[in-house]
């Protein structure tokens, strides 16, 4: 009962801590970590034969180490005091959200456009992997929209469902998952066979939170009546997942996202989500930045509940 009371109380001071100080660069963020030991392990197995199957490996090892270590952690750590385990389940919590930080960056590209064109390109580029040299006004704006929703629901619901199901550990791990793909998961000649795995697995972790983010996205906003919109649209993007909160965004707005765009110098071929074709404007974002506010405190009251239920049943047992 004590561990499923503290688990409650650090899901909420560290939703808390993301709300006020998002990723503050004198923090020792846990991805930077995950990211060397990706880096160190890929040099080591991502060559000769069998990739697929080295890569697989790699994947399966660092999620299980990841969760493992923070369940060993946590319960050594309520062993000694109870406080200790409550400090370290906010640190995880804390580090696997990045909810200000997102509407932060988003912002910080709808104000640089309002000084120069290329200020707005370099401030996107900072959260887009496409090549933004050459994207016009309209553009932009698009894509730091598009961004904005995707992200809603890999860096605050996805987390959050994670912990709802298996705590700080398996919000930890999905957090492994997350930048496991964001490193090796793409369909290149390096990592073409040794992350398809890894891919694979970040497609299997968010797709219920990605479905679970456009129907709360559509609640809080009012607009349920748009599902039959995001069920048209949201499988057209080349992801499993992500097109289902950018359509669920399109609709709110009435706007069109996807397209043709540059990656690496290469144009990619893109179906549109949305219909009507205009260029969001500072209305539109602050309707996001309110959209994704309240999807979030959403997403805590229902893990709040999930988390309650569970200490209220361990309370009778």
């Amino acid at each position: 009962m004590e561990s499923e009371g503290i688990a409650l109380g650090a899901l909420i001071t560290g939703f808390i801590l993301d709300q006020i100080l998002g990723d503050p660069a004198w923090f020792p963020h846990p991805v930077v970590g995950m990211g060397k030991a990706i880096n160190l392990f890929e040099k080591i197995l991502n060559k000769g034969s069998y990739r697929f199957i080295k890569g697989a490996f790699m994947t399966v090892l660092m999620v299980g180490i990841t969760y493992a270590a923070c369940w060993f952690s946590l319960v050594l750590s309520m062993g000694i005091h109870p406080a200790i385990s409550f400090l370290l389940s906010t640190v995880v919590v804390f580090s696997c959200l990045s909810a200000l930080t997102l509407r932060k960056e988003v912002e910080k590209v709808f104000e640089a456009l309002q000084q120069y064109l290329y200020r707005g390109r370099i401030q996107l580029a900072r959260i887009v992997g496409r090549d933004t040299r050459n994207l016009n006004t309209k553009q932009i704006r698009i894509a730091a929209l598009e961004t904005l929703s995707e992200n809603l629901s890999d860096g605050v619901i996805a987390p959050l469902f994670w912990f709802a199901l298996l705590g700080a550990p398996g919000m930890l791990a999905y957090k492994m998952i997350n930048t496991l793909d964001s490193m090796i998961g793409y369909k290149n000649d390096r990592y073409l066979y040794f992350g398809k795995f890894a891919a694979r697995l970040d497609d299997a972790a968010n797709f219920i939170p990605a479905r679970l983010t456009a129907l709360l996205m559509l609640v809080v906003s009012g607009n349920l009546s748009k599902v039959n919109f995001v069920l048209r649209h949201g499988n057209k993007h080349a992801s499993p997942n992500s097109g289902y909160p950018e359509a669920a965004l399109a609709g709110i707005l009435g706007c069109r996202f996807g397209g043709p765009n540059s990656y690496s110098g290469k144009i990619v071929q893109k179906p549109y989500i949305g219909t009507i074709d205009r260029k969001p404007d500072g209305n539109d974002l602050n309707l996001s930045i309110s959209i994704n506010r309240r999807c979030e405190v959403c997403m805590l009251v229902i893990v709040s509940v999930v988390a309650a239920l569970r200490l209220l049943i361990n309370y009778h047992l």
